[in-house]
Formats: C-alpha cells, sequence, structure tokens
C-alpha cells in the first residue's frame, strides 16, 4: 500500500467553506422551492467591466493568427503585467521596486499555500486567530504544525484577535520565523495602520522575522492614510513578502489571476548557514512547478491598471461598499453588535445570547435561506461570531437582511 504525507492525517475532514457548501446543497434539496442567498463564500457578483471584456476578446482574436500566437509565458509572468502593475499599484504609493520582483500568477490563494515550501519544516510560524484556513492548513500539510489538539496545532503560534484588542494582533512574545498578516483583514474585516504595520516591520527587522502580507482586500480601503501596501513601511522590502489578488478588486475570480511581490533584498539562512535569496528560491520554485498564468488572462489583468478602467472598477467597489454599508446599519439597528466593513467587503458579526457559530449558521439557513460562514471554521477565537460578505446583489443584500430581521 502507498505511504502518504502523514501531515494530512492530523488535518479537519472538511475544508470550512466546502463543509458550508454541503450543509447548504443538502438545504436546497430538502428545500428545492426555496430561494437560497449566500452572504457567506465571498464570491463576486459583478460582471467583468467593459476593458477587461475588451482585453480578453482582442487576445482571443490574436490566439487564432498564426503571427501573434502565444505558447508558453514565462513562468514570472510578461513583462507588459508586471510592468504595469509596478507603475500602477507601487510607484503612486512611493514604493520602488523593480518589475522583475513582481511575480503574476492564478491568484493569491495559491501563492500563500505555495510559498510555506520555501521554509524548513522546523520553522516556527505565527497566525492570527481567527484566520484564513489557507494559512494555517498549507502549513498542516507541509508537517510543520505538530499535534492538532483542541483546534489548535502544538507548533503553531497563535495571535488572538479579539474584540478585546480590537482584533488587532499583538507582537508574539516568542521567537517566530515566519508571520501571516492580513489587511484589511479576512475574515474580521479590520485594518491595520500605519502605526501598527510599522511596528510589525520593526519587530521583524530586530528578530530576523519574515511577514508574508496578504492585501488581497487594499482596494476596499477608503482612508488614503491608510497603508495599502506594507512596503510603504521603511524597511518593509528586507522583512516582507506581499500578495495581491485581482479577485475581489476587478472580479477576477473567474478568470484567476494575482501576484506575489518577492524583494530581492530578502534573505534567508539554510541549516548549515548559507544565506540565500527568497527571490531567486521562489523564481527557481515557480519554474519548476508552475507553467504560468494565460496570455490572454493577463492581457485582460493589464487592463485594470489602464486609466480608462479606472472609472469602472470605482463603480463596482462601489457597489460591495454600499451593500457593506447597508449591512452593517442594518445589524446594529437589530442590536446586534458588528465590526470591520468600513474599509472591507467582510462583516464580522457577534452571534446573538453567544450563540455557537455553527449553530448560528443552521439558524440563518434554516429560518433565512441566508448563508454567512461560521467564526469558528476560522480558528478557536472565531468561535461565537459569523463572517458575512458584501459581494451579493444590493437587491439580494436587501432582501437577505429583511429575512434575516425577521429570524432574530
Amino acid at each position: 500500500m502507498t505511504s502518504i504525507n502523514n501531515a494530512y492525517a492530523g488535518l479537519s475532514g472538511n475544508y470550512l467553506f466546502s463543509e458550508v457548501a454541503r450543509r447548504v446543497s443538502a438545504f436546497r434539496a430538502r428545500n428545492p422551492e426555496t430561494e437560497v442567498i449566500s452572504l457567506g463564500i465571498g464570491d463576486v457578483s459583478l460582471p467583468l467591466i467593459p476593458s477587461v471584456i475588451r482585453a480578453l476578446h482582442k487576445a482571443v482574436d490574436e490566439m487564432a493568427c498564426a503571427d501573434t500566437f502565444r505558447g508558453y509565458g514565462p513562468e514570472q509572468g510578461y513583462a507588459f503585467l508586471r510592468e504595469a502593475i509596478r507603475r500602477h499599484d507601487f510607484l503612486p504609493r512611493g514604493v520602488k521596486l523593480d518589475a522583475d520582483e513582481i511575480f503574476i500568477s492564478d491568484g493569491a490563494k495559491s501563492d500563500i499555500g505555495n510559498f510555506q515550501e520555501l521554509f524548513g519544516d522546523d520553522a516556527v510560524v505565527a497566525i492570527t486567530d481567527p484566520v484564513y484556513p489557507v494559512y494555517e492548513d498549507s502549513n498542516a500539510m507541509a508537517g510543520r504544525a505538530g499535534v492538532r489538539e483542541n483546534g489548535r496545532w502544538s507548533r503553531i503560534v497563535y495571535l488572538p484577535c479579539t474584540r478585546a484588542n480590537a482584533f488587532q494582533p499583538d507582537l508574539p512574545d516568542t521567537a517566530v520565523d515566519v508571520v501571516y498578516l492580513c489587511s484589511p483583514n479576512n475574515p474580521t474585516g479590520t485594518v491595520l495602520d500605519r502605526a501598527s504595520l510599522t511596528a510589525w516591520v520593526n519587530h521583524a527587522r530586530e528578530h530576523g522575522s519574515l511577514i508574508l502580507f496578504d492585501a488581497a482586500y487594499e482596494a476596499f480601503i477608503r482612508d488614503d492614510s491608510l497603508p495599502r501596501s506594507i512596503y510603504e513601511i521603511p524597511g518593509a522590502d528586507e522583512v516582507a513578502v506581499e500578495f495581491r489578488s485581482l479577485s475581489k478588486t476587478a472580479g477576477f475570480t473567474g478568470l484567476r489571476c494575482g501576484y506575489a511581490v518577492v524583494p530581492k533584498k530578502l534573505t534567508a539562512r539554510t541549516k548549515d548557514g548559507r544565506t540565500l535569496s527568497l527571490h531567486d528560491m521562489w523564481l527557481r520554485r515557480q519554474c519548476t512547478k508552475y507553467n504560468g498564468c494565460p496570455y490572454i488572462v493577463q492581457r485582460a489583468a493589464e487592463a485594470v491598471f489602464q486609466p480608462g478602467a479606472e472609472k469602472e472598477l470605482a463603480a463596482g467597489l462601489a457597489v460591495y461598499r454600499n451593500n457593506a454599508d447597508l449591512m452593517l446599519a442594518s445589524f446594529r439597528r437589530m442590536g446586534l453588535s458588528a465590526f470591520g466593513g468600513v474599509h472591507s467587503p467582510y462583516i464580522w458579526l457577534q452571534t446573538p445570547d453567544a450563540m455557537p457559530s455553527w449553530d448560528f449558521f443552521d439558524l440563518m439557513l434554516e429560518k433565512a435561506a441566508v448563508v454567512c460562514t461560521p467564526g469558528a471554521g476560522f480558528g478557536a477565537s472565531g468561535e461565537g461570531y459569523a463572517r458575512f460578505t458584501a459581494f451579493n446583489s444590493p437587491e439580494n443584500t436587501k432582501k437577505a437582511l429583511e429575512r434575516l430581521e425577521k429570524a432574530l
């Protein structure tokens, strides 16, 4: 019989969102006439903007002509897209990067899950709690997490984010090699201000830690004084990798395109004391295991960063922001405690009467046919909360809130 990676034996049976989908599917089978409204999984509902559609059509036509056909592309991404990202996302924020420090991929989830391959099996990893499950699960799959007991892994350092600390992680009081940060945060919807992010960068520089910074939701930040990139903090290019995605910014959940920024200043040490470039290691990893994001998708992504797309993108983001505003106001009118939603598409709702989060999920599904995401699925500190997303249509969002108010 084939021997397996034993680390998988300690994982929970279902990925969080697979379990949500299973329960929703069972409900629909029992109630085929009932319209279910999802405010759970963070998929977008608006179509791609016209600028992206035009670029897609043009790129598809190119693939039909021998002179413009593209086969295998560079694993790290085409130069035209890397340069467009550098000029649009970073230069206006005062961040100086080389285009070849940007690596194009099929999404931030893949990059975040894969980047841990560069670390030793004895690396000490710190994650916030609650947390996006990929950070935790990918390290557990690599055998780096230890033993799972009472919902936590023995070798992972957890940084609780609770109402008591305004859902902001405190600096670790023990030595860690890698820290995962997400701002604006998934699932709590909170954002790190410049002072907080500076403290994290300084701590990493002092203790030789690496920050893996998930900025997938930076487009939802409304206050321009808040950092959108960790590289706005001096010295961050010596201690941080940044991950971004076009999924929520431009509706690319079906196209799949994101990117990682791996500065050339980043280094790590081998067990025998040699110093290696993380940039070069990631390039080596991508060239070996990844054939690159499709050409037509990269041309579509390039259109996102052109001047004509700005107003089109802003209109879509405004719809989701308005949904978040409506949700926050409605929950508070119901007498519920709700957080996030201002600089994020996520609302972090405290369940009434300390109801367990999966019980709340089932109650909302059965009584209102509304889907949320139970906070316990994001970690022990998520118990007693539920995550709601602002990505449905305004009509469905309003209808779901009316149902919830009746159910509660």
